[in-house]
């Protein structure tokens, strides 16, 4: 009698062990893409000259991106497309393809970062990169 109550509370225990763990990626995975569009909004603004361009916050966001993307593959596990996300399901149906886009990106930061020391070569380093996050979320992240 007591073998099937603890194999029952074992049970439980692991499935709330398992929701809580895909809630943390979500979580990770969310603060990390909040602190890249902070970045980006600072960016732009810089882009479009409503703010002058400061290569120190420059640097900030290209050092963003570059930390951020540290193991951002490894938050999407399978069985976390629910919850409060916006990942698409291609995320997970297209793996391949999502993985090749992060690896885009990543490319994108480490060949642009150095380049954005003066207002033109931030435009045309920012640009490149922007492409790339336009280009992961039209297929990855649901409006």
């Amino acid at each position: 009698m007591r073998v099937p109550l603890i194999a029952a509370a074992l049970v439980g225990v692991l499935a709330a062990t398992a929701a809580t763990a895909q809630t943390n990626v979500i979580q990770q995975r969310r603060a990390a893409m909040k602190a890249i569009g902070e970045q980006t909004d600072i960016g732009a603004s810089m882009l479009k000259g409503q703010v002058p361009f400061d290569a120190a916050k420059a640097e900030l966001i290209f050092a963003t991106y570059k930390d951020k993307m540290v193991g951002f593959d490894k938050l999407f596990p399978p069985g976390s497309d629910k919850g409060e996300t916006k990942a698409t399901a291609a995320v997970w149906s297209d793996r391949a393809g999502f993985d090749a886009a992060i690896a885009k990106f990543e490319k994108a930061v480490a060949d642009n970062a150095g380049k954005a020391t003066t207002a033109d070569g931030f435009k045309a380093a920012f640009t490149a990169v922007a492409e790339n996050c336009r280009a992961c979320h039209q297929s990855f992240k649901s409006r």
